[in-house]
Formats: C-alpha cells, sequence, structure tokens
C-alpha cells in the first residue's frame, strides 16, 4: 500500500496500520465514525492526527472501493 499517511511497523502498535507520526491506529477512526461521533470528535481526541491525514484515509477508502479494478483485487484475495 502506497499512501504517505499510513505507517505499518512491527514496532508500533504490533504492526497495525496507524497515522504516520502517531500511534493512532486507522481502526481507530473507523470505530469513532462508526460509533456515531463526528470527524471533529476524531481529530479533538486525538489531536496528533491532522485533519489532511483523515482525508487522505478517507479519500483512499473511497478510491478503493469505487475502484472495479481495485474490487477485483480484493474478491480475488478473498476465495
Amino acid at each position: 500500500m502506497n499512501n504517505s499517511e499510513i505507517n505499518i511497523d512491527p514496532e508500533i502498535m504490533s504492526g497495525a496500520p496507524v497515522f504516520k507520526g502517531t500511534r493512532v491506529m486507522i481502526k481507530t477512526l473507523f470505530d469513532y465514525l462508526e460509533g456515531g461521533h463526528t470527524l471533529e470528535d476524531f481529530l479533538e481526541g486525538f489531536p496528533s492526527v491532522s485533519k489532511k491525514q483523515v482525508l487522505s484515509i478517507l479519500e483512499l477508502v473511497k478510491s478503493t472501493f469505487t475502484s472495479e479494478k481495485k474490487l477485483a483485487l480484493i474478491y480475488e484475495d478473498s476465495d
């Protein structure tokens, strides 16, 4: 995965994807949103993460799930 806002390092949070330069897991963003919190709530709770970083991650997810080519790769891997 080539996204400059994501860091995956076995020495940081056991290798879970985190926002680059932080120890905040990407999953935490989606947990907040799933829980009904706003983007602003997340940013207030995790000031080490910038709005630019969050928007970059959301754009990555959007582009992944709106690209037939990328979706085909995802479904191919799940067989």
